[in-house]
């Protein structure tokens, strides 16, 4: 083993390979990262009491050959696409892991099109080959008819019986063989070229033709029988520019396909002064001009994934896109989500600020190992950045930058939780405040109206982990509450109501009488209070005491007990005292004017009401339409999204979106996803009325 694969160090970017292997659950993807660590880390055994292996972004460094490969684990349930996203903005390439007995669901065919867009290179491994239903002909095809043209199998299967022993490679026509245990490459036998034969033409035609070289093409087109180093230039050309993509079984059972993905990694996947940088700016929104990967130019580092442990600190994992970051630099910190987004974000609100940069660290296998720096292209673990937070940038001093958060959908769960002692609740503020810090997909609010904590989640298994990081983390124990529905009431009929608040104990009395003429206002007008007094019945200075009592009686509600609106109150006649007339008294007076005479069929409950907008597959916009039509909701119409897609507009009641971020997972079989916004309040039904908490 080289001296680099021994310390793992690397000089030029032109060393490193940053990857990430996505994939759905149960696709095997984890179970490729573990094996391609045994590949290549001695004595490596991975830690099985990891409880939270599966909801997190892993990294590994690998060193094989003169090459550095961070490794990047990205979970693939859809509860974390948080940690999905971070790993596709570290990463230069992606490897998408299917299953050849599972095939290939919406959520992975999604994710493609994203790739896609930012012209990511990727290549697919096919798993589960060994398994009684494994058919790599039928997964190849599978990926061609999910991810489109130019997925195109590298290598075949070379089958000894029922069992897989190798692979046979379509690029230089020689077979990698396994049987032995490791890879032993030979050349084809005449019964095996005559399959190399079969498949190599489209192989070939795939790749070159969609090479940057037309000389090379021409060629190809006229018959040239091509040197193996030509076409193995030109595919991995293709492949680096994300116009090819290739498909390698690999088994990890017995080793089959290892040594051809490394290969692949090291020689196709691009080097990160090759790949496209994220933008740059100031924090005051000012462009700055393009970064390079230059570990001699200026410092611009991002957070991508933040821990936090009680006892051992926060550790953030920050992938260095230029510069270099050293142990002990005084570093500038950036996050500014409001900036790019627009909208105020409570939960991680802009900040600026120094910070001395701790340990640095990489993890091979299950240790970390420190080193002095990490030069442009890294990706390297922090020690002691206690204000940073996930996808903070990192940049100098003296030229401080930022760089445009990546995009993550908005929680839409909703979990009320509520401290079960004392002692939990004085240690839950802290705890909560580390789970968002370290979780971008978690939002916390304090709902004034409802007097609840609620803590919004991307779904179950999200929140699931939550709950076990707040007690075995923090040994804060909660219990959930149903999120409470913030309803309205309001007038539907006119009413005389009189208020009269006489009291005589000794000494001064109380006295205080109003006559208020109460009308349903227009919707959305809200409180209009109107003074028709003559005669001085009511003394001036207690017409705002009035006027004060009936508003504090409206926050209060009447015959539900929610806050009432859109009320126009007239006061046009009373009585007062001499003596006994007080500011509180008519404030009484003004109170229970309303609370004393508004009736059950003079009010309505008014329940609030969000914008929804459903985005799902063609296929199941009517299972979709037809369960918010069973929700009470009002479709608006559908629009066109991206391919084989289509947008639902909607108006739905809060109420029966508490769990639909679950509900629509299930209809959509995981591709749906959805936005809501408050829109107003509408009159609520009679079955809503009876369902209704005492309160």
């Amino acid at each position: 083993m080289s001296s680099k694969a021994n310390n793992q160090a690397v000089s030029v970017p032109a060393d490193l390979r940053n990857v990430v292997l996505v994939g759905s659950a149960g696709s095997g993807k984890s179970t490729l990262f573990e094996h391609l660590l045994r590949a290549r880390i001695a004595g490596y055994r991975p830690d099985k009491d990891d409880s939270e292996r599966a909801a997190a972004l892993t990294l590994a460094s690998v060193a094989t050959g003169d090459v550095v490969v961070n490794l990047l684990d990205a979970p693939g349930h859809p509860d974390f696409v948080g940690e999905l996203r971070a790993g596709l903005r570290a990463a230069d390439a992606a490897i998408f892991v299917v299953s050849a007995t599972d095939g290939i669901d919406n959520a992975t065919a999604a994710l493609w099109r994203e790739c896609a867009a930012v012209n990511m290179p990727r290549a697919i491994v096919v798993t589960k080959l060994d398994a009684e239903r494994g058919d790599f002909e039928a997964a190849v095809e599978a990926c061609q008819e999910a991810f489109g043209a130019n997925v195109v199998p590298a290598y075949l299967p070379l089958r000894r019986g029922s069992e897989i022993i190798g692979n046979i490679s379509l690029t230089t026509k020689n077979v990698h063989d396994y049987s032995s245990g490791s890879d032993q490459p030979r050349e084809a036998t005449d019964e095996e070229s005559a399959l190399i034969e079969e498949y190599r033409a489209q192989f070939l035609e795939s790749g070159v033709t969609e090479a940057d070289d037309e000389e090379l093409m021409e060629r190809y087109l006229e018959g040239e029988d091509l040197a193996v180093s030509e076409v193995a230039q030109v595919l991995l050309g293709a492949i680096a520019q994300a116009n090819f993509f290739p498909v390698i079984p690999v088994l990890s059972t017995n080793g089959v396909g290892t040594e051809e993905l490394y290969s692949l990694i090291e020689r196709g996947f691009p080097t990160p002064d090759l790949h496209e940088l994220p933008q740059i700016g100031t924090p005051q929104g000012e462009p700055l001009d393009p970064m390079t990967a230059d570990p001699d130019g200026e410092l611009v580092a991002e957070v991508i994934r933040t821990t936090s442990d009680p006892f051992a600190g926060r550790l953030s994992m920050v992938r260095v896109f230029s510069g270099t970051l050293r142990t002990d630099d005084v570093v500038h910190v950036s996050g500014h989500r409001q900036l790019f987004s627009g909208v105020e974000d409570t939960a991680h609100p802009d900040h600026d600020g120094e910070e001395r940069v701790g340990a640095l660290s990489f993890p091979v296998g299950t240790e970390l190992k420190q080193r002095p720096q990490a030069i442009a292209g890294d990706i390297v673990l922090v020690a002691r950045l206690s204000q940073a937070e996930t996808s903070d940038t990192i940049s100098s001093r003296e030229r401080p930058a930022v760089i445009e958060p990546w995009v993550l959908p908005q929680p839409q769960l909703p979990m009320a939780v509520r401290a079960q002692t004392r002692k939990d609740e004085d240690k839950m503020p802290n705890a909560l405040a580390r789970l968002v810090v370290e979780d971008t997909t978690v939002r916390l609010e304090r709902n004034a109206e409802t007097d609840q904590l609620v803590l919004w989640t991307m779904g179950q298994a999200h929140t699931d982990l939550l709950l076990a990081r707040l007690n075995e983390r923090y040994g804060v124990s909660v219990d959930i509450e149903d999120v409470r529905v913030g309803y309205r009431e309001t007038l539907t009929a006119s009413f005389n109501g009189q208020g009269r608040h006489v009291k005589q104990s000794g000494g001064h009395g109380q006295y205080a009488v109003c006559e208020v003429t109460y009308e349903p206002n227009e919707r959305g007008a809200g409180f209009e209070f109107i003074d028709k007094v003559v005669g001085g019945v009511v003394p001036r200075q207690f017409i705002p005491s009035v006027e004060k009592g009936i508003r504090a009686q409206l926050e209060k509600g009447t015959v539900y007990g929610y806050p009432m609106v859109d009320v126009k109150a007239t006061l046009f006649d009373g009585k007062a005292h001499s003596v006994d007339s007080s500011d509180m008294a008519f404030q009484t007076a003004g109170s229970l004017s309303l609370k004393d005479n508004a009736k059950p069929h003079q009010v309505a409950l008014l329940e609030p009401v969000d914008d929804v907008t459903v985005t799902v597959g063609e296929e199941y916009l009517g299972v979709v339409m037809t369960d918010l039509s069973n929700r009470r909701g009002r479709v608006l119409g559908t629009d066109a999204g991206g391919p084989h897609e289509v947008v639902i507009r909607a108006q739905v009641p809060a109420s029966e979106l508490s769990r639909y971020a679950i509900d629509l997972r299930g209809l959509a079989h995981g591709s749906g996803s959805f936005t809501r916004t408050f829109s107003g309040y509408e009159q609520a039904p009679e079955s809503v009325i009876k369902a209704l908490p005492e309160r």
